[in-house]
């Protein structure tokens, strides 16, 4: 229910009294809006609210049929952000991110254009200010910044293997529903309330599509706290992936942008 959808979503973001908003609407296989027109649909009605409440807001629609970076998982997605933060985080990860986070600059007038906010942003990456700036609200609120500083002190699981490919070609679907689903195997997530995460679990070293793999050469490394969870998780990362003779047509990170002047008076 898109209307539904759109008050649980906005009401929150409203009532902290904010002045402008930037959505980042996934959609496609990982996501809860599995089709563009259904994405499309949301970005419009929550961009239309929030332009009634006098608010300045944008949407941008991001595809989620593969993850996105990496890495999932939590403690590994940790580590791939600390990269981000430094200015190394993987190509459409990064794209994402600035492609939001300049929209959130020029929104409120900090910066006049999409390309000025980005030329800040890349300066900030670049002097190191990004990542002091997350490490200073880390500690402030109590986290442990030595696993900032060094990433490999953050949860390691016990059990870490390659899935190998089956053949060799290009990656012409890493499914992210499907790998969502083996993570949440691994204890990655919760099936209930009750479920406890293990932090350490996931995967990384995400093979993405388009690239190219030799058979037996790893298409991710999975990252498990005991034979069984592992075990089970195989059932879904095994049918996660289809290799091809040739590369699919590459995808763009961001879909497509849905503003205020989108949204008739």
């Amino acid at each position: 229910s898109i209307p539904l959808l759109t008050a649980s979503i906005m009401c929150k973001k409203l009532a902290e009294g904010i002045d402008a908003l930037v959505l980042d609407v996934k959609w496609g296989r990982g996501a809860f809006m599995q089709t563009l027109d259904q994405a499309r649909a949301l970005a419009r009605s929550m961009v239309a609210v929030g332009k009634a409440m006098g608010k300045k807001v944008t949407a941008l629609l991001t595809p989620m049929n593969q993850p996105l970076g990496r890495a999932c998982g939590n403690a590994l997605e940790v580590a791939e952000s600390v990269d981000c933060l430094r200015g190394r985080g993987p190509a459409d990860l990064m794209e994402v991110t600035l492609a939001l986070t300049a929209e959130m600059l020029v929104l409120p007038g900090v910066e006049p254009d999409t390309a000025s906010a980005l030329r800040r942003l890349h300066a900030a990456l670049d002097s190191g200010e990004a990542f002091r700036r997350f490490r200073d609200m880390t500690a402030t609120q109590g986290g442990d910044v030595a696993m900032l500083d060094d990433p490999e002190k953050l949860p390691q699981a016990p059990i870490q293997r390659p899935l190998p490919a089956p053949a060799t070609g290009f990656v012409t679907r890493a499914d992210a529903d499907a790998l969502g689903r083996g993570i949440l195997l691994l204890g990655g997530g919760r099936m209930k309330t009750t479920d406890t995460i293990e932090p350490s679990v996931g995967i990384s070293a995400l093979a993405k599509q388009g690239e190219h793999v030799e058979k037996g050469s790893p298409l991710m490394i999975i990252h498990a706290a005991d034979e069984t969870r592992f075990n089970a998780a195989m059932e879904w990362f095994g049918k996660a992936f289809t290799i091809g003779p040739a590369a699919p047509p590459p995808e763009p990170a961001v879909t497509e942008r849905i503003g205020m002047e989108d949204i008739p008076a």
